[in-house]
């Protein structure tokens, strides 16, 4: 749902804290010239945060299992990719092994004629059911995780909290009522916006949604059927929390100028006390203001009841095998995953890239030195408390929304003219992808 903007932003944050030293083997497409097993070709994107992670996983698997080469092929982001890797899929020429979309995008390949069924493997119950369904479909299992989880939430600031006395919200009313009390201390903005950066607006929406399934369960379903809109309950709430803050000036002054980065200095600094934001923030965080690593702390975007407030959590990519790596490149193939879904994996992600939030594998924690804005997230996943964001559960997207909770976030368009915009939006997305229904 988030532009590409924002996910470059977003993995660069990840690479800013390592140095980059890396020259990878490039090699074509259709899993090399060895049958033998003892070279595996893969596919990854060309960020630079996905290459050094790949690069120092390669060096360990290749460590353990000398009889086993990894060449690295990077492919563009974007639709260019996409259509590289749909394109490969489709005449049988992908690599051995290659990282994608997990979620909605997924089911765009048609996994079930296209990947390696996956659902026999030991490892299999280790993975977190949450990601077991961004992966899946009725017919098998067919991808594991690379990285970490990620929170759609408030991140804000536990000192200015302690000074005013003031607990974590578990309830909309409750948020309203905190961020009054530190708009009357007079020296902190209440709620930070960032509109400079338009896709940073639209976290009062899609990191909402936990809440929507808690009130209804079976909405993303409806919602991909053209049985559910935005304009009514419970998807409505969002646009109505984007009026309500506006209407009732709990906004930095500069909101509508104020870009990303300076949403994360203030609320690093208490210059402002809640930033509704993905947890992606922990990188700059990390790498800019290392003082403030205890005191940014995060807690779910609340809803209407105390009883049930889940964390939106946005689940790591994926790598896959396609249906065309067979005997025994798939067997070592299958080594690789093995290798990747064990805590010693994980320590070397958290070693070469900033931590966003917990991994989704039994056994895999997280240093104890994450930041607080991380670790807060935890007992969300251990008690079972979280809910998919909802590009994870349809395709259909409207690539509008940030320009339409800009405008309800300023006062410009009323909350449920915005989301009849919206639910327009995403109509003329779901005819282009021929979805059933619409």
């Amino acid at each position: 749902m988030f532009s590409r903007r924002s996910q470059k932003k977003a993995l660069a944050f990840g690479a800013g804290a390592i140095a980059l030293s890396l020259t990878l083997a490039g090699c074509s497409g259709g899993g090399g010239e060895s049958d033998d097993g003892s070279t595996l070709s893969v596919l990854i994107d060309n960020q630079e945060a996905t290459v050094v992670l790949w690069d120092a996983l390669k060096e360990k698997f290749e460590a353990d299992n000398p009889d086993i080469t990894l060449e690295i092929e990077t492919r563009p982001q974007g639709a260019e990719g996409d259509n590289l890797v749909k394109t490969r899929l489709s005449t049988g020429e992908m690599n051995d092994v290659f990282a994608y979309n997990s979620g909605s995008l997924l089911q765009a390949l048609n996994p079930d004629q296209t990947l390696a069924n996956l659902s026999d493997q030991d490892w299999v119950d280790s993975l977190d059911e949450g990601f077991q369904t961004v992966v899946s479909t009725d017919n098998g299992l067919y991808g594991i995780p690379l990285g970490q989880s990620m929170g759609g939430a408030v991140l804000y600031n536990k000192t200015v909290y302690a000074d005013l006395g003031l607990e974590v919200p578990t309830t909309w009313d409750e948020f309203i009522e905190n961020s009054e009390a530190i708009k009357a201390a007079g020296t902190v903005a209440p709620i930070i916006q960032t509109y400079a950066d338009t896709w940073t607006s639209q976290l009062f929406v899609l990191g909402d949604f936990a809440n929507v399934l808690a009130e209804d369960p079976e909405w993303a379903d409806d919602y991909t059927a053209n049985n559910a809109k935005y304009v009514d309950e419970p998807a409505l709430a969002g646009f109505e929390h984007l009026q309500e803050v506006y209407e009732k000036g709990l906004l930095n002054e500069d909101f509508a100028s104020a870009t990303y980065d300076d949403g994360v200095r203030m609320v690093a600094t208490g210059e402002g006390a809640q930033y509704p934001m993905l947890t992606f923030a922990a990188g700059p965080i990390i790498q800019n203001y290392p003082e403030a690593l205890e005191t940014v702390g995060l807690f779910p975007l609340p809803g209407e009841s105390s009883d049930n407030n889940p964390l939106t959590v946005w689940q790591p990519n994926a790598v896959y095998i396609p249906a065309s790596t067979e005997g025994a490149k798939l067997t070592s193939a299958k080594k690789l995953f093995a290798f990747l879904v064990t805590p010693e994996s994980c320590d070397i992600q958290s070693e070469v890239a900033a931590p966003q939030g917990p991994f989704v594998i039994e056994g895999c924690d997280l240093p104890d030195t994450v930041p607080a804005l991380v670790s807060d997230m935890q007992p969300y996943f251990d008690d079972g408390n979280t809910g998919l964001a909802l590009e994870f559960l349809s395709p259909i997207k409207g690539p509008a929304l940030e320009q339409i909770t800009v405008a309800v976030g300023s006062g410009i368009t009323k909350a449920s003219e915005g989301a009849a915009q919206y639910d327009d939006d995403v109509t003329k997305q779901a005819q282009q992808l021929g979805i059933e229904g619409w």
